[in-house]
C-alpha cells in the first residue's frame, strides 16, 4: 500500500511545481526559438553582405521587378 501512496505523492508534487520548473514547456519552446534566431542571423548576414550590390549586364530595376534590357541592334549603314 505504501508503493501507491508514494507514486501518487510524486505525481502530486510534480503537478504542484510552477510551469517554468517543468521540462516539457522548455522543450516545446526550444524548437521555434532556435528557428527564429537562425532566421534573424540569416537576414542580418544577407543584408550586410548582399544588400547594396550593383546590377550589371544591362539590368534595369523597376519597382520590385528587375528586367534585362535588350542589347541595341546595330543595323549598320544601309545606303
Amino acid at each position: 500500500m505504501s508503493n501507491t501512496d508514494s507514486g501518487s505523492g510524486a505525481q502530486a508534487e510534480a503537478a504542484a511545481r510552477p510551469w517554468w520548473r517543468q521540462l516539457w514547456p522548455w522543450l516545446l519552446i526550444a524548437g521555434p526559438a532556435v528557428t527564429m534566431v537562425g532566421c534573424i542571423i540569416t537576414i542580418v548576414l544577407a543584408v550586410q553582405n548582399f544588400g547594396d550590390q550593383a546590377m550589371t549586364d544591362g539590368a534595369v530595376k523597376r519597382g520590385l521587378k528587375v528586367e534585362r534590357t535588350a542589347a541595341p541592334i546595330d543595323h549598320g549603314s544601309k545606303k
